[in-house]
């Protein structure tokens, strides 16, 4: 087996954390409905699933906070909510509640969260929304190679590595000067009962995060 094909072989174990393929498109009334602008200054963020054991990457997701609203894009992942409805891997309605439980879904005891966060002219977070809009739902373990794609178009971002490990793309958002947090958590490597517990139906500009 040549090198280059090996590699590609063991990305695909890596990157076990991806799920396949799976496109959707939510109606207009619920992409409009569910509409959150942070009224933050505009940003990327980029979310790497880290296996504690290993310190492998094994998903990578984008947080695009664009001055018109604030999506993320989660190629290839398993992430959904009743209440946040999905576009081709984009989600919208990511409120700070949906935020932090996007993070509590993927963190867990065999799994870290590193949250890198990179302050962007607002004209740039627009190109990027439009870019994760029209990428189109990622093949299985294709998450970290859609990401350095989009982020290779972007100003400013242009030299992006082209990679398929997620490790990669941390280490160049750490490079860029990206601030930079770790979320940790002990709940169970299981977190199917996770997905309906909090309330984030947005009412107006407000978001009722809710227990059930």
């Amino acid at each position: 087996m040549s090198l280059s094909r090996l590699l590609v072989v063991l990305s695909l174990f890596v990157l076990t954390a991806c799920g396949a393929a799976e496109p959707r498109w939510a109606s207009e009334a619920d992409v409009s409905r569910a509409r959150y602008v942070s009224g933050a200054p505009a940003s990327l963020t980029l979310f790497t699933v880290v296996g504690k054991r290993s310190g492998s990457g094994a998903h990578s997701g984008l947080l695009v906070n664009a001055p018109s609203q604030r999506v993320i894009f989660d190629p290839a992942g398993t992430f959904k909510h009743p209440h946040l409805p999905e576009r081709n891997d984009v989600v919208f309605g990511m409120s700070d509640a949906a935020v932090a439980f996007y993070v509590d879904y993927h963190a867990r005891e065999t799994y870290n969260v590193i949250e890198q966060t990179i302050v962007v002219p607002p004209q740039v977070a627009e190109f990027a929304l439009a870019r994760i809009q029209s990428y189109g739902a990622v093949p299985k373990a294709q998450c970290a190679r859609s990401i350095s794609s989009i982020l290779a178009s972007l100003p400013g971002f242009q030299d992006a590595p082209g990679t398929m490990f997620p490790n990669r793309l941390t280490a160049y958002f750490e490079a860029k000067g990206a601030t930079s947090k770790t979320h940790f958590d002990d709940s169970p490597d299981d977190n199917s009962g996770l997905i309906q517990a909090p309330d984030l139906r947005l009412r107006g500009d407000v978001v009722a995060a809710l227990a059930e």
